[in-house]
């Protein structure tokens, strides 16, 4: 986990959807069929990850109800986002290769993260920086603040 603990579930996703495992910081928001938390594992302010509730590893196996579900949320997160923090311009992006629930990552993209490269390419060093150089309490605290003002928002 972000904060050192390590856990063995059989689902990581499952885990957290049904509340055994507790996201740092917590639940962003929550529907029917999707589940949005922060990685903190990457502290950058904003970073949400948006999961699917049951087992699928692609957009083509949602359900028309998961479809619609999903891009209503995702929707709806990327303006909180906006309106709440100011945030201009992210990535979004998922992975069929993985080994737990059909997800997408929302990385926003902040001036700092403009030294690292200015295309997709630069996503994963900037993810890479933020694990290994931004874990320090200041910045832990203002993922926290965040989380918890996309969190307010949502629930409006």
């Amino acid at each position: 986990m972000a904060n050192g603990e390590t856990v063995e579930v059989e689902c990581l996703s499952c885990a957290l959807v049904d509340g055994l495992i507790e996201p740092e910081g917590g639940v962003v928001v929550e529907t029917a069929h999707f589940h949005a938390h922060q990685d903190v594992a990457y502290p950058i302010p904003g970073l949400i990850i948006l999961a699917s509730k049951r087992h699928l590893k692609s957009l083509d196996e949602l359900t028309e109800a998961e479809r619609l579900d999903y891009i209503t949320i995702l929707s709806e997160i990327r303006k909180a986002q906006r309106d709440v923090l100011g945030i201009e311009s992210v990535y979004y992006f998922y992975n069929e290769d993985t080994t737990h629930h059909f997800h997408t990552w929302i990385v926003p993209r902040y001036e700092w993260m403009y030294e690292l490269g200015r295309s997709v390419e630069s996503v994963r060093p900037v993810l890479l920086h933020a694990r290994n150089e931004m874990n320090d309490e200041a910045n832990l605290k203002s993922v926290r603040q965040a989380i918890s003002a996309l969190t307010e928002e949502l629930k409006r």
